[in-house]
């Protein structure tokens, strides 16, 4: 999960024109720690893994400055599954240790979209696993709808990327992470959260444009794909979220703990 607050502030409803709205990705080539103990080399977007999540409506234009410092050894670029364009501006974001490149387009499909870096042949999955991967959600102008066409609101959005690591000694997984810092939100509240109890509303595939499916229990995210899903969290109990590829879950830690609060608050 990356660092708070998880998602942007945003409207539900766009109340104007469409506009432009501008995104600025660093990249940063760092160690970070994934166990006690266990550390990697990391391709990162602004430093978290996975990368930020961004929030735009159907409509908008997305402007988006990618960053490589000198500092890092190798070039790097952004592919957004949410663009219509070649490659997803793949080719036109390459750059190099000590470059940056402004790239913008039109969120045409309303959805939720992965954007990961793809610099070419074998560096695409190598530079996606070492944690160059993030998601874009992008809401219809009036908002999202249940199958019956009524409007859907939610009082905390909440962003999961599942990252599988490669390492030595068959090491696979952010070990206990998110059972270590549990997340937490105020009892009754409507939850939206990619990726992953009931879904009140489900978008399995991320397509907006379409109905969600409605009471499901278990759902599939594909690879290289983001899901949308609402849950309403009715008790202050402790909630798993975890991966139903029981092996992944119990094993490799795929795996979640949600903490609902009596008091309102939420961290």
């Amino acid at each position: 999960m990356v660092a708070t607050p998880f998602f942007p502030e945003h409207e539900q409803v766009n109340t104007g024109d469409p506009r432009v709205v501008e995104i600025r990705l660093e990249v940063e080539e760092k160690e970070i720690e994934i166990a006690p103990g266990v550390f990697m080399w990391a391709f990162t977007f602004n430093g978290s893994v996975p990368g930020p999540i961004i929030v735009v409506h159907e409509g908008d234009y997305v402007e988006m400055t990618l960053v490589n410092p000198s500092s890092n050894e190798l070039l790097h670029n952004i592919d957004f599954h949410a663009s219509a364009g070649a490659l997803g501006g793949g080719s036109l974001t390459q750059v190099g240790p000590g470059q940056e490149v402004v790239l913008r387009f039109r969120a045409t499909k309303a959805g939720a979209f992965i954007y990961h870096c793809a610099p070419g042949g074998t560096m695409v999955p190598w530079h996606v696993v070492h944690g160059m991967n993030g998601a874009i959600m992008v809401l219809p102008r009036e908002g999202l709808r249940d199958p019956a066409g009524n409007p859907i609101s939610y009082d905390r959005a909440y962003y999961v990327g599942e990252q599988d690591y490669y390492l030595p000694r068959g090491e696979n997984g952010d070990l206990s992470a998110m059972t270590v810092h549990p997340r937490r939100w105020p009892t009754a509240s409507r939850i939206r959260h990619l990726i992953g109890g009931h879904g009140d509303y489900v978008w399995e595939r991320g397509g907006f444009s379409s109905p969600p499916a409605v009471d499901l229990e278990t759902w599939v995210i594909a690879a290289g794909s983001a899901g949308a899903s609402i849950h309403t969290i009715r008790q202050p109990r402790t909630y798993a979220y975890l991966s139903h590829n029981l092996i992944e879950a119990f094993v490799f830690d795929a795996k979640a703990i949600w903490s609902p609060r009596e008091n309102g608050t939420t961290t």
